[in-house]
């Protein structure tokens, strides 16, 4: 079913479905704290308790911003990865698409979602960072660390959405995460990359994470030295990539 909308209803749709899905997420404590609590903790305790004066001085800064990444890749990979899986398999999403409602809303409501997790959970580990971690960046430094860790949401986004929807609801939490964490890791967001050796630095340029950790370590200059913009295009091209993917994928699903 189609309908035609002006611009202020289709703002008005968008603004609600992003309420609905915000409200319906923060009120799954095995979705919602996990995805708070997680990369705080760990930035406590290993940016703050046990490696404080390490690197010379600079791991509290340099885990705000790794431990940023994995914050913020993991509301974007589940909201999509895990609840699409199980909303598709319900007849949620089929139920959304007879809908009046454009199904854009449906997938900007989620994105928008994650975004705000995303923000949460950037402003805490600032937080932390300057309280307790003595970290000092200039405001357009704050500012940007912000901005890339936000947009760096839309390319888990993809990668989550083509998951969901290639993903039975059972198996989707699983193979999530034995996506996710393996990547958090081999893409130098727990220890540093450089400790790494030299044939998985390597290979740690295949992974999304580890570009935009790059990133975003490279407005500290804490990145490893390569152009701002090999990152960049790599996080584009994964992004279009996934993309391509979830769209056919959509589109297979829909005219099934």
């Amino acid at each position: 079913m189609s309908q035609s909308f002006t611009f202020n209803q289709r703002l008005r749709l968008f603004s609600l479905e992003t309420q609905s899905e915000f409200l319906k997420v923060i009120r799954m404590p095995a979705f919602a704290l996990p995805s708070l609590a997680f990369p705080l903790m760990f930035y406590v305790f290993f940016g703050l308790i046990f490696n404080r004066g390490g690197m010379s001085g600079q791991m509290p800064a340099y885990l705000m911003a790794t431990y940023g990444v994995f914050g913020i890749i993991g509301p974007a990979l589940f909201s999509f990865g895990v609840n699409i899986a199980v909303e598709k398999d319900h007849g949620w999403l089929a139920l959304k698409q007879a809908s009046p409602m454009p199904i854009s809303a449906y997938f900007v409501s989620k994105i928008l979602t994650a975004m705000m997790f995303a923000l949460i959970i950037t402003m805490a580990l600032f937080s932390l960072a300057a309280i307790f971690g003595d970290v000092r960046l200039s405001r357009s430094e704050w500012a940007m660390t912000l901005l890339v860790l936000l947009l760096g949401v839309l390319p888990f986004c993809t990668l989550g959405l083509w998951l969901g929807l290639q993903l039975k609801a059972q198996a989707a939490p699983a193979v999530v995460n034995l996506l996710y964490l393996p990547m958090a890791f081999l893409s130098g967001l727990w220890i540093p990359i450089d400790y790494f050796p030299d044939f998985l630095q390597k290979a740690a340029n295949l992974l999304p994470a580890f570009h935009l950790a790059q990133l975003t370590l490279k407005v500290q200059s804490l990145d490893i030295g390569q152009s701002w913009m090999i990152h960049l295009a790599a996080l584009a091209a994964m992004t279009a990539i996934f993309l391509a993917l979830a769209t056919r994928a959509f589109h297979r699903i829909s005219n099934n």
